[in-house]
């Protein structure tokens, strides 16, 4: 039998805040879109159909009970890292990067899934493990071997954003949970000759550009460097109010690469100016709280790390994202949750939605 407390309880105030988001990101799309000689269905209206078909998959989600998912986790992590496996095998290649895979009548990117999985497998794992003075170093070892078989799969791929991605949603899971700050100063002293090498043997030759370029990006101004130089310019170009809906030049005179994508929180700040970023800051800050405020209302541990979790996978793509189109971070392909152009992202973002909206609605059961 349907329990009504379920509907009572529904969090009618984060999916208004996420559809309110989304809103915005679709006139977005249609501005930054709009000088495109597109064939077939324009961006905007796809974005509304991906809206569409991930506020269904959402509603899907938050209608079984979440405890479910802590019996699979495992099980749909093991799935997710076969499929990215044969991604390596027998996946799709597009502009060097093999990151696609075809099942019968679609394609999947197996990385994207990744991250809701990653959240489920450690929130399965610590919900089980008890945790009384913080993790030692040995205590991390099974967790971070859990972590490190997607994240090397997916450098592989290379989608070296992603994997970055994947590894702070469960750095953030890590801490949450509780870290010994000897395991971490060993943790940290053992990152410096990863990272020396990672960038002698791991990184492609595209992705050291994008790092130098970070560091100096008059260093190839019309190569390289062209992304984070007119991006600086189209946020900086927006002043305090903005030049105005559809009249921002850099993306309406096509200097802006990727606009309607990675960047398109570039075209929003050249049209709409710091006050209209500021509104967008203060959403994104408010769901990322509210995230925070269902972790910490929640009766049961499962419910909590997912939460923080999702929270967490939110944060990082809005920090990442947003700190490469003001020349913050080096440009790594990461999209803005709800506001990017992009069916993946807005179906695994609604899927972390429907996460949040699931442990919301069922705190009093438990």
């Amino acid at each position: 039998m349907f329990d009504r407390r379920l509907f009572t309880n529904f969090d009618w105030t984060l999916l208004a805040l996420v559809l309110l988001i989304t809103g915005f990101g679709v006139i977005n799309i249609y501005s930054a879109s709009s000088s495109y000689r597109e064939i077939g269905t324009p961006y905007f209206l796809k974005q509304i159909y991906w809206t569409v078909a991930g506020i269904m998959l959402c509603l899907t989600v938050c209608s079984i009970d979440y405890h479910m998912l802590e019996d699979f986790a495992y099980w749909l992590y093991g799935a997710v890292l076969i499929l990215l496996v044969l991604v390596l095998v027998i996946g799709k290649t597009s502009m060097g990067a093999t990151r696609w895979i075809h099942l019968g009548f679609f394609t999947v990117q197996p990385s994207e899934p990744m991250k809701i999985v990653i959240i489920m497998t450690f929130a399965r794992f610590f919900s089980r493990y008890p945790v009384f003075q913080g993790l030692t170093l040995k205590d991390l070892l099974y967790p971070l071997a859990l972590l490190g078989a997607p994240a090397l799969l997916i450098m592989k791929q290379p989608d070296l954003g992603t994997a970055i991605l994947v590894s702070l949603i469960a750095g953030t899971m890590l801490l949450f949970v509780g870290v010994r700050w000897s395991a971490l100063a060993t943790l940290a002293a053992a990152a410096i000759p990863t990272i020396f090498l990672g960038w002698r043997f791991a990184l492609h030759d595209y992705q050291k550009k994008r790092i130098y370029n970070f560091l100096n990006p008059d260093l190839d101004p019309q190569g390289s460097g062209y992304h984070i130089i007119q991006s600086k310019i189209a946020v900086g170009s927006g002043g305090t109010f903005g030049k105005g809906f559809m009249h921002g030049t850099q993306s309406q005179l096509r200097f802006l690469p990727e606009q309607h994508t990675d960047f398109a929180f570039s075209v929003f700040a050249e049209e709409w100016g710091f006050v209209g970023c500021l509104v967008m800051l203060t959403l994104y800050l408010f769901l990322i709280f509210w995230g925070l405020g269902i972790a910490k209302r929640c009766n049961d541990r499962f419910g909590s790390l997912m939460a923080v979790g999702v929270s967490a996978m939110l944060f990082w793509h809005i920090v990442i994202n947003m700190g490469m189109v003001i020349g913050l971070f080096p440009v790594v392909g990461v999209p803005l949750p709800f506001f990017s152009y992009g069916g993946t992202s807005m179906v695994t973002s609604m899927v972390g939605v429907g996460i949040l909206l699931n442990i919301s609605m069922r705190r009093f059961m438990f």
